[in-house]
């Protein structure tokens, strides 16, 4: 049995500018630049140009007589309130996405370094292996498989099937591992390793023989591989034959490798950082300003303006200007061109909002550097911006802030807080901090454990658990007391 209910809801749905603000606003400056450069290559109502405000100002004294004028019933497929749409978009020409202009604008124009990715560079050094037609594509294959760490986390198997697929070569296992020792001995030498042990050997093997340390350290890895990784040091001197000073010369030679050779110079120029904001203090008072030396000055078209005047104005004369396509082009580009300035400009509102709360509750910080953080979350600053705290996350994300003290994320201003004996509230970036320096200065032979760190902070009057002191500990990276245990020679 089939019964019909009548039920009324209300619900609430995002208009499109609402929903193109929200994506603009998550964006960081370089992914905004290209963003930005992407709405110009489908839009070409947007254009890039100079702050023209006096021009800007005349267009739009032009276009006052279009506010009075009647639009008469139209019932073409063209039907649209001309004169509104020109009303609400006058001051869009000559009008660029308001950003900040700091001193470093002229790096808008400077031009980038050219730089090789990783695969590039081993790609450039096939030539000097003389490999077979054969040998050359395992080798490109293995390479297009490196991951971004520089291991080589493929199966051999998967790159035989890849190449017999592809180039219709029949291989072995056997024949991969052999072009994977010598791709293993480019430059960065251990790249397309299959674990850190292999990594490590690896560059061990292209060091000179004659290097004190690097025999045993060989022999360590290949034989005693897990006591290494536990620092068992007298097991690992009963089953090597080794005396202290040599177990100690291997592990400091251990310790000056390169874990992961995808991480070189590759990695720090493909991933370098951008502030999206500058935040100094001078003359006793804050100077906030939005990067804007990758987002450029934005306006409509002065030559597409004129021609939505054009249909304006033969619209009162009771004539048509230019076919309903074409008419119905400039409608939806010059909505398109107006929703995505509108969108940038609120954007740079709303970070420049969200970063001035952040610094009025950071002042301490932003005016002395680390050590003055107190606990924030991202509801204080929605409360004192009146946002939503998705809104705060959205900006918060993937941003940085250049300070008189470095570059932060600004992730880094949030953290809860503890309290201590005297009843004031510190950040826990603080307690972290506490907790580093205990660990850099304790006795290296004697690690100092969670529990004992945990009443040491005690001592200075923080209450802290030991389960917070490991959550802490383990959030900074570093490793439990057993792990941090160093050969110490008496």
């Amino acid at each position: 049995m089939l019964n019909l209910h009548q039920r009324l809801s209300q619900t609430q749905r995002l208009s499109p500018q609402q929903i193109q603000y929200i994506k603009l606003l998550q964006l960081p400056t370089l992914a905004l630049e290209q963003r930005i450069k992407a709405e110009m290559e489908i839009n070409p109502l947007l254009e890039e140009g100079e702050d023209l405000e006096t021009e800007a100002l005349d267009e739009q004294t032009e276009s006052e007589d279009f506010d009075d004028v009647q639009q008469e019933e139209d019932t073409s497929e063209d039907e649209f309130e001309w004169e509104e749409l020109m009303d609400q978009g006058d001051d869009l020409y000559g009008y660029k996405a308001c950003v900040d202009q700091g001193d470093d604008e002229d790096r808008r124009d400077s031009p980038m370094v050219a730089v090789n990715s990783m695969t590039e560079h081993l790609r450039d050094q096939l030539s000097f292996l003389n490999l077979s037609e054969e040998d050359g594509l395992i080798a490109d294959q293995i390479i297009g498989s490196i991951d971004e760490d520089g291991y080589l986390r493929r199966p051999l198997e998967s790159i035989v099937d890849d190449v017999a697929f592809n180039q219709g070569v029949l291989l072995t296992e056997e024949d991969v591992e052999e072009v994977l020792f010598r791709v293993q001995r480019l430059e960065p030498v251990g790249v397309a390793s299959r674990d850190l042990k292999e990594c490590l050997i690896v560059q061990l093997n292209m060091l000179p023989q004659e290097l004190p340390g690097r025999d045993v350290a060989i022999e360590m890895l290949t034989y005693a591989y897990k006591a290494f990784t536990m620092k068992h040091y007298d097991q690992i001197m009963r089953r090597l034959g080794v005396e202290g000073f040599e177990l100690k010369e291997a592990y400091e030679l251990i310790q000056r490798l390169n874990p992961k050779p995808g991480e070189g110079d590759f990695a720090a120029s493909e991933n370098y950082i951008t502030p999206d904001f500058t935040v100094r203090f001078e003359d006793d008072e804050f100077i906030i300003s939005l990067n804007s030396a990758n987002a450029p000055e934005l306006r409509v078209s002065k030559q597409y303006h004129q021609m939505l005047e054009k249909v304006v104005s033969d619209k009162k004369k009771g004539k048509q200007s230019y076919d309903a396509d074409t008419r119905n082009f400039l409608k939806s580009k010059f909505e398109s061109a107006r929703w995505f300035i509108n969108s940038i400009n609120q954007r740079r509102q709303t970070m420049l909002g969200v970063m001035q709360a952040i610094v009025g509750q950071q002042a301490d910080f932003f005016r002395q550097g680390e050590g003055n953080l107190r606990p924030m979350i991202l509801k204080d600053i929605a409360e004192i911006i009146k946002m939503d705290i998705s809104t705060i996350s959205r900006v918060v994300n993937g941003k940085y802030v250049q300070t008189d003290f470095g570059v932060y994320e600004l992730k880094h201003f949030f953290s809860e807080g503890l309290s201590t004996d005297s009843g004031e509230d510190v950040s826990n970036k603080e307690v972290k901090s506490i907790i580093d320096t205990i660990i850099t200065e304790d006795d290296k032979k004697k690690p100092l454990s969670d529990q004992r760190i945990a009443t040491m902070l005690e001592e200075k009057g923080f209450q802290i658990a030991r389960r917070t002191v490991t959550k802490y500990r383990e959030q900074l990276g570093i490793p439990v007391a057993r792990l941090r245990k160093e050969i110490v020679l008496s």
